[in-house]
């Protein structure tokens, strides 16, 4: 494709994205396709000879478009919030334009300077200290696995340079929240603790863990001959937004000489909001902290940032110095190929410059605090309501709901809860998540998509209650 040809088909790409985020919420939210639908209209094998974009573009309207679920719909309350505001899009674009690839700072010493500084700005932005230098990843799942190889390397002595896990004689144990996120399962396995090293610490009533319970499992282990290597705690769990006593976790944390890493995915953007910062007191005591602006606070995905309070031992761990990749600057700069898991690097940053320029703070702070209005007032409505019921505390924007008719417990109850939010579901109007809370389905509603306001909240009000009643 020439620059030209690159130049007139970009403009109607362009176009046709702004149409298409102009007219979502007249869209279904949900995908209303069934499995094997896209495979079964694409041709079995590649095409031979070039394509117009004209039947792309036709084929992107007929095929690909119905097959997606509408995270940016304005009548998207599932999962999470999953923004992509059109000043990062833009971003985005840029990066993967400009071609540029960090394997190190010579190779482009714009994507690693403007990374430096967003990641700064972000830092300040969040109220957290200048003792933390930040890196951005692709997602939290990964950020918790490098939390974790860093916790696994300092409590074996750095045995990676000897005979890696195989070279301990004692277990190495990871502590977590029965409610916690499940990569921080995946990142333990992955790092090679293996499962029954694997401590879920007991929770409290708001599904926080519970300190004394962590204080008691680490004595355990400690007894038996294991090392306690690694905390995590998480600030806004998956599935009720959960916040655990950060200050008090810190403390243990410190005395036992055990690696704190504090998982932030979804609520960490909130903590632009002075009035937040309180949820995650006692934070400056971890070792390293993660949080997702993909999420939340609008950036395209993915742009994960992953905070570490020793940069040191993150590059100990994960630094590699090839011959070709050397230069005569290293010594000055952060080549941030030794700050993660990959060599090469996307020019990430890109969008979340953008965004916090084209957008600035004090806009992003008044969409969350919209959004965390909108979780309140649906919260008044619920409990206000004859037979619903909100399950967990709300302190940012996810609401846990269910309905209880009377007369209905146990897998019926289950059964209930998981036809009207299929029903609602199904019919376009809205997007929930059920998940499962103390062994019984209930109903996510996560409120902090861009375009989401007061009247789309009403909507759903009104939907939920009108499903629920049908079935």
């Amino acid at each position: 494709m020439s620059p030209e040809d690159f130049r007139r088909i970009g403009h109607e790409l362009i176009d046709r994205i702004a149409d298409f985020r102009a007219g979502l919420a007249e869209r279904p939210v949900m995908a209303q396709v069934r499995p094997g639908d896209l495979r079964r209209a694409l041709p079995a094998q590649a095409p031979e000879a070039p394509e117009p974009f004209a039947a792309i573009f036709r084929d992107l309207d007929s095929l690909i478009l119905p097959g997606i679920s509408h995270f940016q719909s304005p009548r998207f309350f599932g999962y999470f919030p999953a923004n992509s505001e059109l000043s990062s899009v833009l971003g985005d674009y840029l990066s993967t334009g400009l071609g540029a690839l960090g394997l190190s700072w010579q190779a482009a010493p714009a994507l690693a300077e403007l990374e430096e500084t967003v990641t700064d700005w972000m830092r300040q932005l969040l109220g957290l200290s200048d003792a933390w230098s930040g890196v951005i990843q692709d997602t939290a799942s990964t950020s918790t696995l490098l939390a974790l190889l860093c916790a696994r390397e300092r409590a074996s002595g750095y045995s990676l340079a000897r005979g890696g896990l195989q070279g301990s004689p004692r277990p190495l144990v990871v502590y977590v929240c029965a409610h916690a996120h499940s990569s921080v399962d995946k990142a333990a396995l992955l790092a090679g603790f293996g499962r029954d090293n694997t401590r879920l610490v007991a929770s409290d009533a708001a599904f926080a863990m519970r300190p004394e319970a962590l204080e008691a499992a680490i004595a355990t282990d400690v007894a038996a001959g294991c090392i306690p290597a690694a905390i995590v705690a998480t600030v806004g769990s998956t599935a009720t937004t959960a916040i655990d006593p950060i200050a008090h976790i810190a403390e243990i944390a410190r005395r036992r000489g055990v690696w704190l890493h504090v998982d932030a995915a979804m609520a960490g953007s909130a903590m632009i909001l002075p009035e937040c910062r309180p949820l995650w007191e006692g934070v400056e005591g971890a070792d390293s902290l993660v949080l997702n602006p993909h999420k939340w606070l609008g950036v395209a995905f993915d742009c994960s940032l992953y905070y570490v309070r020793d940069p040191e031992c993150l590059i100990r761990v994960m630094s590699t110095n090839p011959s070709y990749l050397r230069t005569d600057v290293d010594g000055e700069v952060k080549n941030y190929r030794d700050w993660g898991i990959p060599l090469g690097r996307r020019f990430r940053a890109l969008k979340l410059w953008c965004l916090l320029r084209a957008e600035g703070a004090e806009a992003l702070r008044a969409r969350l605090r919209r959004d965390i209005a909108n979780a309140q007032w649906l919260k008044g409505e619920i409990e206000a309501a004859p037979g619903w019921r909100v399950l967990a505390p709300a302190p940012l924007q996810t609401l846990c709901v269910r309905h209880d008719p009377p007369g209905l417990e146990g897998e019926a109850l289950d059964a209930h809860t998981l036809a009207w939010v299929d029903a609602l579901n199904r019919s376009g109007e809205a997007y929930l998540t059920p998940a499962i809370l103390e062994g019984r389905w209930m109903a996510r509603i996560s409120i902090g998509a861009l375009p989401t306001e007061r009247p789309h909240v009403e909507a759903l009000w009104r939907a939920m209650r009108a499903r629920a009643q049908a079935n």
